[in-house]
């Protein structure tokens, strides 16, 4: 069975409408444990729009499963990350004005400035991951900078127009999840996964973990936190 790692950041998104104390990411952390999520993830962005430093300090404390943050390559975040040490960290590509993330970090064409931040978060004990694009050049690329593992966007096949188009993105997928275990890649996936197409990635050979945040917490809204986490569970 795939893992189901847990976005919880947009707990912290609701808590931020009204710049009040509730409700609490942590509490959501220990709720998706419970309900047998395999990691918890959060992303502390730059304009920490949702998850806060704070936030960090205190899911270092109550995750006992694994703490995966999403970060980008700007020297202040690694230098907390490398303080706080998650227990893994995937770099992803940030642009200040984006809702969500618009696409995989271009590894190709920052190699340098990837290597030497993979390289930094290793030397601090903590696992690297890259969510990259599905395409050979940008799995080569991850390969050079020293990772062992990889997350594949899933974002142009959750955001297909139509049958033709997703089947398509499916492909790529399959075919760069294929390349990457060649290369003895750990591979995940994940981005705009939601309780109608989860199950076709899920069924991808070689995918070891799914990272799900924003349709799981739509869904708690309506059946609780741990009954939506049960029944992604349930479809992978």
């Amino acid at each position: 069975m795939v893992k189901l790692g847990v976005n919880i950041d947009h707990v912290a998104s609701v808590r931020e409408l009204r710049k009040g104390a509730f409700p609490e990411p942590a509490i959501a952390a220990l709720i998706a444990q419970e309900a047998k999520a395999a990691s918890i993830v959060v992303h502390l962005r730059e304009d920490r729009r949702h998850i806060k430093d704070a936030d960090l300090y205190i899911l270092k404390q109550v995750v006992k499963t694994k703490l995966n943050l999403e970060m980008s390559t700007a020297p202040e975040i690694v230098g907390i990350a490398c303080k706080i040490r998650p227990d893994q960290a995937t770099l992803v590509p940030e642009k200040r004005k984006e809702l969500t993330t618009e696409g995989g970090l271009n590894v190709a064409a920052n190699l340098k400035l990837v290597r030497d931040t993979v390289n930094k978060l290793k030397k601090n004990g903590i696992i690297v991951s890259l969510f990259i694009d599905p395409e050979k050049k940008q799995i080569d690329a991850a390969r050079k900078s020293g990772v062992n593992m990889i997350e594949l966007h899933t974002g142009r096949f959750a955001n297909a127009k139509n049958d033709l188009e997703q089947e398509k993105c499916l492909k790529e997928i399959s075919d760069a999840v294929k390349y990457a275990k060649k290369l003895k890649l750990a591979v995940n996936a994940g981005h705009g996964l939601d309780y109608n197409n989860v199950s076709r990635i899920a069924r991808i050979k070689g995918i070891e973990e799914l990272n799900i945040g924003y349709s799981i917490i739509c869904r708690s809204v309506i059946v609780g936190l741990k009954q939506a986490i049960k029944e992604m569970r349930d479809l992978l």
